[in-house]
């Protein structure tokens, strides 16, 4: 039994303000693309089942664009008559009951089943049951619905069960309304044969169990994950568990340093091959205020011109003039900047930085962070 596990695809997510030439948000793009990928590869692995452990829309309630995308591509996956199971993701599920549920508009597909309601349902073939736990609010509610779930287990067939939690902690992802799934609960992953998560955006066993895996998402929701690898599991179920991570193409992120030290050097060293349409952080660290008032973003942008996105993040050199300016009470950021530039520098230099200054602080607020 082969099973083509994905999750957490994010479908309409946006991000960066960047727009492609069919006048969609660049990011929004590169995660149908991602989504394509996997649908193309399920057309050549030909798998048994397919499973999505949640989060197929970045909304409980997506754009017009994001839902046509997705009935567009699970038609093409329903064409295969392939069962193909989904269950509804933190991100899928309303957080009131005015809300429909967005995986409702699944329920006529003749081969996509859905698990949706906040509750335990089972989705049960010739050779295998699948236990689906969608995201859960109420905790007092999962145990009942975990309680279900292990009441159905059947020792003649394979049990494949599917979540959308943390499972510990450290698969916490920050946002609103997560559920963690209870430690106590966990000796039931022994009783299944594989157990298929989403939720944490890294692919990768769990803990001390070697049948449970989240496959991790599809493309990256926020910068801070900086995994240049993604894609979807293909989990082999015979008399052993074989587990095949497929890896797809997604839009590269790279980190740069440029040491302000000796700027110019660090500049003509600069490796800027990886970065061809990629999303790249540049820090220039060891700045002075006076070498930072030179060095404009623009400039840092220039140097890579065939980049989708470039950000850079200011790191200064710690000095004493610098520890004095973070004490100073009495009077404004301006004006202690100013006081610092003066002490720091000529007469002339001061008079030159002076209204380039105090442009700059008339614009902006405390910025030495620009992400656009």
């Amino acid at each position: 039994m082969k099973i083509l596990h994905f999750s957490d695809t994010h479908l309409g997510f946006n991000d960066l303000d960047i727009i492609n030439n069919e006048n969609i948000n660049q990011r929004e793009a590169d995660f149908y693309d991602a989504f394509s990928q996997v649908v193309e590869q399920i057309k050549i692995i030909k798998p048994d089942f397919i499973i999505h452990t949640g989060d197929l829309f970045h909304r409980s309630s997506p754009s017009n664009r994001a839902i046509t995308f997705a009935l567009e591509k699970f038609l093409e996956i329903d064409s295969l008559d392939i069962p193909c199971i989904l269950i509804a993701g933190n991100h899928s599920t309303p957080r009131t009951n005015l809300s429909s549920p967005i995986l409702r508009i699944f329920e006529n597909f003749k081969n996509i089943y859905v698990s949706y309601n906040q509750e335990y349902k089972k989705i049960e073939f010739d050779d295998v049951i699948f236990h689906t736990l969608p995201h859960l609010n109420d905790d007092t509610k999962a145990l009942t619905q975990i309680e279900l779930c292990e009441a159905n287990i059947s020792e003649s067939k394979k049990n494949i069960m599917m979540m959308h939690c943390s499972v510990g902690a450290w698969y916490l992802m920050q946002e609103f309304g997560e559920w963690v799934y209870p430690s106590n609960k966990e000796y039931i992953f022994s009783k299944m044969d594989y157990v298929a998560l989403g939720h944490w955006h890294g692919f990768g066993s769990v803990g001390k169990y070697e049948n449970v895996y989240y496959s991790g998402s599809i493309e990256r929701t926020s910068l801070n994950d900086k995994r240049n690898s993604k894609g979807f599991i293909v989990a082999t179920i015979k008399e052993s568990l074989t587990i095949e991570y497929k890896e797809i193409n997604i839009r590269a992120i790279r980190q740069k340093e440029i040491d302000c030290e000796d700027y110019e050097t660090s500049v003509q060293n600069l490796d800027i091959s990886d970065c061809l349409n990629a999303i790249v952080e540049v820090k220039l660290k060891n700045l002075t205020p006076l070498g930072s008032i030179d060095i404009s973003n623009k400039q840092i942008k220039d140097l890579f011109p065939n980049s989708m996105s470039v950000s850079v993040k200011r790191e200064f050199k710690k000095s004493d003039t610098t520890q004095n300016l973070q004490n100073l009470e009495a009077i404004s950021l301006e004006e202690g900047f100013l006081e610092h530039i003066k002490e720091d520098s000529k007469e002339l230099e001061y008079e030159r930085l002076k209204p380039k200054i105090q442009e700059l602080f008339s614009k902006y607020e405390e910025l030495s962070y620009d992400t656009n």
